[in-house]
């Protein structure tokens, strides 16, 4: 018998056909205002990437990226928060497409103005779980990924659901291209150590030599309110830089 509140749980799929996949987080906070509604209801659409959920995509046929950014480069944002640093890299960037992926949909807003302003035209949103991305991307398709300060999930008991777990890792692994650069920034010493840990087992070797390359940002980045607020609160961010072997 399934579960009444989540159909097809006990089963291990959703209704939709889709495997089973915990999420945790939040997908709405705060009242969204109303240019925010604005830019969900007049721009969301244009910047899809494409069918990526299971109930639009159930064959899970992958995604076609020459035909979204005309062959170039592309790149993926794992939670890409309030947008800033996805929009600077855009910009900064144009010969590049970026993927972008956000579950929580006032970060998917505020995006989303940050695009108009911008100007910036190599972006393209999925409002949801990363994990669904990975199903419809192509085998090596992936130039470079980013994870910036990602929900450090403090308790012991709950560190499963952080992303560098294997769950994420490996179907990241997949999408990227031999000697793809996969970022990884985050405040939290305990995130660092599983970092450390997981992501070499899955095929990447950490480009570090000395204490600069953790301590110092990239030459490109921008800080983002999730790092101010790190700063504010006395925490020292990392800066780990991967390659895929």
């Amino acid at each position: 018998m399934s579960d009444d509140k989540h159909p097809g749980k006990d089963s291990g799929r959703h209704a939709s056909g889709a495997p089973w996949r915990n999420f945790y987080g939040r997908f709405k906070g705060k009242g969204l205002r109303p240019s925010q509604e604005a830019y969900l209801d007049e721009d969301l659409a244009a910047l899809s990437p494409g069918k990526v959920g299971w109930d639009v995509n159930p064959e899970r046929e992958n995604l076609d990226l020459e035909a979204l950014f005309g062959g170039k480069d592309v790149w993926l944002e794992v939670g890409f928060g309030g947008g800033e640093h996805m929009v600077h890299q855009a910009v900064q960037n144009p010969d590049v497409g970026i993927i972008g992926c956000e579950p929580y949909i006032n970060g998917v807003a505020m995006l989303l103005g940050k695009i108009r302003e911008a100007g910036a035209e190599n972006i393209k949103v999925h409002p949801g779980d990363a994990r669904d991305m990975f199903d419809v991307l192509p085998d090596e398709s992936l130039s470079r990924a980013f994870l910036l300060y990602p929900d450090p999930w403090p308790k012991k008991r709950h560190h499963r659901r952080r992303f560098v777990t294997a769950e994420h890792l490996e179907p990241l692994s997949r999408k990227l291209k031999p000697g793809a650069i996969f970022r990884v920034a985050t405040d939290i010493e305990d995130y660092v150590r599983q970092t450390l840990e997981e992501v070499p087992r899955q095929g990447f070797e950490w480009l570090a030599e000395k204490p600069e390359d953790w301590r110092e940002p990239w030459g490109d980045w921008i800080s983002t309110r999730y790092e101010q607020k790190a700063f504010r609160e006395g925490r020292t961010p990392h800066y780990l830089t991967f390659r895929k072997t």
